[in-house]
């Protein structure tokens, strides 16, 4: 009966100076709806990132051929095909190896009756869409007898097939890479960006004979730009890694101090690296927004500071008919968390509708979950205790005499 009482009185107090209180709440609501709108957004990022590593599949190495060097000039990382299917061979016989696909690949005009659309060409063996974890969606894949006879036939990615065949089924359709036809077996299952943003849906695989026999050409037999290779267990890639330089290193007869004609690199560990780089982000995110909650508890406490000014005669009248020190720290306590919940239900709305609103009109991904609504609650109200509790023991410290003479 005492506690709601004095709930009522701090309504009560609250409503007679509802600017004021409007003014108190201002910074809880920035507050709160700030952490809000940056925990949603650093979680949407943490999860985009997620979907991007999931994509590209698990203990993953891509092994590219090497830099040419012409005049004193170096080109990039793969512009030299140094590496060979049997290389690719070679490598899936080390323990602890998966399996390996040899690549190569290049950038072709595709054409299906009045369209057109230039995409990235992967020449590829069978077993690469298992060492990437990529489905089909519908159709078949590719097999062993395509590869040996380098048949013109190919799998589509989802964006593609959308620019080319639109609502059509691909599947058993023929479109054409330069003047040769090629038959649509499969549509691969939609993957969505990769972590350097690039569309993995943008692509027609091909047998790998087929693509260095028949669209790019190759400067020797078996020649590829690159091999993917994934190893049965994340723990070991450290080692397979050394493993994988050494075993090349001696099948391209590189001597001691010579450069690598080759470069190895762990997709894994770049993908944990963006991934703990998210997650740094979202926190400074979270941390940069918690200071408005701060500012926010020093106006409560700055505001209370006032009120209990103002009401020193009111204090000391309470105090003279029989109220203790207890009674009216507990009630200006009250009011504190009162005024702070208030502002943070509201920013908790603002906070969700911004998140919301950010999504809708720039499509970046967010996440609102209840776990940063409910820290947001518990922290907001700490923050009303802790700011609020000098000015409520300043009130009930007061002098009920030196009260009740001031004027």
């Amino acid at each position: 009966m005492m506690f709601t009482g004095m709930f009522n009185e701090a309504c009560s107090a609250m409503g007679a100076n509802r600017l004021r209180t409007a003014l108190t709440m201002l910074g809880m609501i920035i507050g709160v709806g700030a952490v809000v709108l940056m925990m949603s957004i650093g979680q949407g990022a943490q999860i985009a990132v997620k979907e991007s590593i999931d994509s590209m599949g698990s203990n993953l190495f891509v092994v590219a051929s090497g830099s040419a060097t012409a005049s004193g000039v170096r080109s990039g990382s793969g512009s030299t095909p140094t590496l060979t299917t049997a290389d690719a061979e070679a490598i899936g016989e080390l323990p602890g190896i998966a399996a390996s696909s040899p690549i190569h690949t290049g950038m072709a005009q595709l054409v299906y009756g009045p369209l057109n659309w230039n995409t990235r060409i992967f020449g590829v063996t069978p077993n690469y869409l298992d060492v990437r974890s990529w489905p089909i969606a519908a159709g078949d894949n590719f097999t062993e007898s395509d590869l040996r006879s380098a048949t013109r036939v190919a799998l589509i990615g989802q964006s593609t097939a959308e620019n080319l065949f639109a609502e059509e089924d691909p599947v058993g359709k023929t479109l054409r890479i330069g003047q040769a036809p090629y038959q649509i077996l499969g549509v691969l299952a939609r993957k969505g960006q990769s972590l350097e943003g690039s569309d993995q849906d943008d692509v027609l695989i091909v047998p790998l004979t087929t693509a260095q026999r028949q669209i790019f050409g190759s400067p020797f037999q078996g020649s590829i730009r690159s091999i993917l290779v994934r190893a049965e267990q994340a723990e070991i890639m450290p080692q397979l890694e050394i493993a994988i330089v050494d075993l090349l290193r001696q099948r391209h007869r590189l001597r001691e101090g010579q450069e690598n004609d080759f470069s190895v690199r762990d997709l894994t560990a770049i993908a944990e690296s963006a991934a703990e780089t998210t997650r740094i982000m979202s926190m400074l995110l979270g941390a940069i927004a918690s200071v408005s909650l701060v500012v926010g508890g020093i106006g409560i406490m700055n505001i209370m500071l006032v009120s209990v000014t103002e009401r020193t005669r009111e204090i000391g009248i309470r105090m003279a008919v029989g109220a203790r020190e207890i009674d009216v720290l507990t009630q200006f306590l009250l009011e504190a968390i009162l005024i702070s919940i208030a502002g943070c239900l509201i920013g908790l709305a603002l906070g969700v509708g911004s998140a919301v609103l950010v999504h809708i009109y720039t499509a970046v991904p967010v996440i609102v979950s209840g776990s940063s609504g409910i820290v947001a609650f518990i922290v907001a109200a700490a923050i009303g205790i802790f700011f609020g509790f000098y000015p409520a023991q300043k009130a009930a410290r007061l002098d009920p005499i030196e009260a009740l003479r001031y004027q």
